[in-house]
């Protein structure tokens, strides 16, 4: 089965400051993949660039069928077939749950009106919020209103769903909330890239971790090399001890990093 994400030899600087180097990695469809990292070690960018919310300076995307890198690319189809949550949730404060959610399949699918309550009910019940629809954001807990963040990403109906620290700003009740929502979505057969700083969850949820250090993809593998890091850069970012006999299986490093 093809990718649906192929991220090439990706480059991209923010001034004289480089952020990517040479990032390679693939997503399969159906496999939820976390990268993981340092502030500061690209991990942001890289699902930025993938959304074309970023340009990059060299370098190939390909997501969904589409070539992010090309000046031909439809960004609007593109942002239709991929969603993105971010941290902050964005939500109108005048709106409901369900008019949030509503307001991109409204004028971008044309949904005819005897279909919007129904696509709303569905997507809402997703993330366990259909009794919240007529709820204002002001009504809703932090947690509620991350999930209608991503009810309103769903009802976009997106072939691959991306998600920037969505828990960082939650206290861990709330954050557990969240995260229920998304190991439901990888059980129902999302393909989906999280950034995150929860190493349980990754443990628990992800197929694939990419470890990124200083804008590279440093060690990936299965969510198994979380508890047998191959370099001593993951095992000191993971608060764990590298076992000598570890330290030769290093990948995705070259020496190159190693210079001062």
């Amino acid at each position: 089965m093809s990718p649906i994400v192929e991220v090439t030899e990706v480059y991209k600087r923010f001034g004289t400051v480089s952020v990517l180097e040479g990032v390679s990695f693939q997503v399969r469809p159906g496999s939820v993949v976390a990268i993981i990292g340092r502030s500061g070690s690209g991990k942001s960018t890289a699902l930025r660039c993938i959304n074309r919310l970023e340009t990059i300076d060299a370098g190939q995307i390909r997501v969904c069928g589409h070539d992010v890198t090309s000046p031909k690319l439809d960004v609007n189809r593109l942002h239709r077939d991929v969603g993105i949550v971010f941290q902050s949730y964005n939500l109108f404060p005048h709106l409901t749950a369900e008019e949030n959610v509503l307001l991109a399949p409204r004028l971008v699918l044309k949904l005819p009106r005897s279909e919007q309550r129904e696509l709303a009910a569905h997507v809402l019940a997703q993330v366990d919020l259909a009794d919240k629809a007529q709820a204002y954001p002001s009504q809703l807990s932090g947690g509620q209103q991350q999930r209608v963040a991503i009810a309103r990403s769903l009802a976009m109906k997106p072939s691959l769903m991306l998600f920037d620290e969505i828990t960082s700003a939650l206290d861990p009740e709330l954050t557990g909330e969240v995260l229920k929502v998304i190991e439901g979505l990888a059980q129902g057969g999302m393909s989906m890239i999280l950034v995150t700083h929860e190493m349980a969850f990754a443990r628990k949820v992800a197929d694939h971790v990419i470890y990124m250090h200083r804008g590279k993809v440093w060690e990936e593998g299965p969510a198994e090399m979380l508890a047998a890091p191959r370099t001593q850069e993951l095992a000191q970012f993971l608060g764990t001890e590298l076992r000598p006999a570890k330290a030769a299986a290093v990948v995705h490093q070259p020496a190159v990093v190693h210079q001062p």
